[in-house]
């Protein structure tokens, strides 16, 4: 794929997504930029990897470049077409060369996001797995990044005037299952710090999406005050440590929207110490894997696997990549 097919294709995702701001700006860089433009466009255009969303992420590394400059107050001009939903062409080829330092920068690291919003499936499936195994549960996230999620039950499941509330168009009964987090631990190749990374994670942030940008920003508040434990490593050497080190409770594994970028031997390693410490589980020490992950159908698929002496498998339902629906509709499987 071209950089340029990278942009439109990325273009697409964003307004399904509900973001017609990236959308509209990805589709112009897609339209206009140029080499003549100077070292961010011939850097872009001239791009040694794979571009698209699955890979490199050009196009995101891009429009969080451009973000950052918003949300720093550094390019007045550029802040108020954003405010205004509006950018002009010209206007996205002055920024590439007035802060080309800036954005080659960004251009140079992955984008790295931690989306808030879906912490509302992961409390229901708390909520669920209370239910069926003790109350006391561990939590063991995969990619985690700066570790918001493992904050997920010291959220707001609706309305809320103070905090992270979670308000999702939510379909289903929500589980009355009871639950307590009394440890909370993940791994990321690359661990986000809260305070010293907030600005990355905002950046990444659609602009225009402002009740993600709320969420974000309170539940990095609330991490500040208790940052989340999460280890710099490889997911699969890690949950292997992890799964070997005995816990009272249930222990939850569990990751979103990350399996994908796994390299397949960390995958590996992951599925092999989730089956050989499940069969050694037992009913006061189980062990739960819940997913929520794309599997080609419309958003993410919610599995849940328990082992406890026996192994049982069930489908959640659905949600929505960025948390804004779920379609909640557990059956054993």
């Amino acid at each position: 794929m071209t950089v340029r097919a990278a942009f439109l294709d990325q273009a697409q995702s964003c307004r399904q997504l509900g973001s017609p701001l990236t959308a509209a700006t990805c589709e112009a860089f897609a339209r206009i930029v140029d080499p003549s433009q100077g070292a961010v466009a011939q850097h872009i255009l001239n791009w040694p990897g794979d571009p698209r969303s699955r890979a490199d992420s050009v196009p995101l590394r891009l429009c969080g470049a451009l973000h950052a400059l918003v949300l720093t107050g550094a390019d007045a001009r550029l802040a108020q077409t954003y405010a205004n939903r509006d950018v002009p062409d010209d206007l996205l080829i002055d920024a590439l060369q007035r802060h080309a330092d800036h954005i080659l920068h960004w251009l140079a690291s992955p984008p790295q996001t931690n989306e808030v919003a879906r912490a509302a499936p992961l409390i229901a499936a708390a909520r669920f797995l209370g239910e069926l195994a003790p109350q006391n549960i561990h939590l063991r996230e995969l990619g985690a990044s700066a570790g918001l999620n493992l904050n997920f039950d010291r959220y707001h499941f609706g309305p809320c005037d103070d905090g992270v509330a979670l308000t999702p168009d939510w379909q289903g009964d929500m589980p009355d299952g009871r639950f307590d987090i009394v440890s909370r631990r993940g791994v990321d190749l690359n661990p986000l710090d809260p305070d010293r990374d907030g600005l990355r994670l905002m950046a990444y942030c659609w602009a225009d999406q402002t009740a993600r940008l709320a969420r974000l920003r309170a539940a990095l508040e609330l991490a500040m005050t208790d940052p989340p434990h999460v280890e710099r490593g490889d997911a699969g050497e890690w949950l292997t440590d992890q799964l070997w080190t005995p816990v009272e409770g249930t222990l939850l594994v569990f990751h979103t929207i990350a399996a994908q970028y796994f390299p397949p031997a960390t995958g590996a390693a992951c599925a092999a110490a989730l089956t050989m410490a499940g069969a050694n589980a037992t009913p006061d020490r189980p062990i739960a894997h819940l997913q929520m992950e794309a599997d080609g159908g419309e958003g993410a698929g919610l599995t849940l696997t328990l082992w406890d002496g026996q192994r049982r498998d069930w489908s959640l339902g659905r949600a929505d990549f960025h948390g804004r629906w779920v379609r909640w509709s557990p059956e054993r499987i």
